[in-house]
């Protein structure tokens, strides 16, 4: 599934792809709900321009690591977000495919959303998402798998918060601007109502 076939109209917007992994979505049993769990929160929660590319595609690795390199380096994504085949399951073979696609790990990632899933499931610490930097010559993006369902999706990338709205435990998204500005990405700003970017003094922008 595409929603656009174009690189990005401005090179400062944010460009990202999402790409929600499932045999029985892919293949129409049911209906996708990792994209558009993905689109609603990247709404709420961006507040500088963006974009993005949409694939729905099967637990094959062939076809995760062949999307993830087309986004990347066709399409120059800033970051890539995956949803689905993040388990045990000889099915999930997404932080296989995203492994094999980058150049470099960016571990801690992987460890925070652990840390989030574990104050509902002892059984997160059976989730395997990574998070990788896929580098070309003239391009890097950042690649991020995150679960499946659209609660976890949530609670992974805006962190979780008491009844009064303060942040209890952070979330992931609140590193990925930085983590873009270092990558030599375009400056992307949040709604801090839903996650507030964190960036050292001398990294933020006047406006």
């Amino acid at each position: 599934m595409t929603t656009t076939k174009q690189k990005k109209s401005n090179p400062d917007d944010l460009l990202i792809g999402l790409v929600s992994i499932s045999d029985r979505a892919s293949s129409g049993i049911y209906e996708d709900q990792g994209i558009p769990a993905l689109r609603d929160w990247l709404t709420s929660a961006l507040a500088s321009p963006w974009q993005m590319e949409t694939r729905l595609i099967p637990d094959e690795r062939t076809a995760i690591e062949k999307t993830l390199i087309e986004l990347v380096d066709d399409m120059q994504c800033d970051l890539v977000l995956t949803t689905g085949g993040t388990g045990p399951a000889r099915r999930d073979v997404t932080p296989d495919a995203t492994l094999a696609v980058g150049t470099r790990e960016m571990p801690g990632f992987g460890e925070q959303m652990r840390q989030i899933s574990l104050k509902f499931v002892p059984t997160a610490i059976l989730s395997r998402q990574v998070t990788v930097i896929r580098e070309t010559a003239d391009h890097a993006a950042l690649i991020m798998n995150l679960p499946g369902q659209p609660k976890s999706i949530k609670e992974t990338l805006e962190g979780l918060k008491d009844a009064d709205g303060q942040q209890l435990v952070a979330g992931i998204f609140a590193a990925v601007p930085y983590c873009l500005d270092l990558m030599g990405g375009p400056y992307v700003e949040t709604n801090d109502a839903v996650c507030k970017a964190f960036r050292p003094k001398s990294a933020i922008r006047q406006k």
